[in-house]
């Protein structure tokens, strides 16, 4: 919620789903939810960087429910260090700004 012109949406009828949307062209660049126990973020992704992710931590998987090319699934289990997730978040944001 720290980077400019975001807000939040739960579209679903699910409210076990909330997205992270950026104001000015309403595209979502972080979905969260809990699965399995774990709390999960789906993140979008540079095709380059998602399998550079993916070999990196076990924890970071192809996007669970979306297009598994452009998305990867973070599961906060306490494996992959805080600065690395909002690094993800961040170019995630970054993507989906410049659309």
């Amino acid at each position: 919620m720290t980077l400019p012109d975001v807000y939040i949406d739960a579209p679903f009828r699910d409210a076990n789903w909330i997205l992270l949307r950026y104001k000015k062209n309403k595209r979502v660049f972080a979905w969260t939810y809990e699965r399995n126990g774990n709390i999960c973020v789906n993140v979008k992704v540079d095709p380059a960087w998602r399998d550079f992710w993916r070999s990196v931590y076990a924890s970071v998987q192809p996007g669970y429910h979306q297009n598994k090319e452009h998305w990867n699934t973070i599961i906060l289990d306490g494996s992959i260090p805080d600065d690395e997730i909002k690094r993800m978040v961040v170019e995630s944001y970054d993507l989906i700004v410049k659309k």
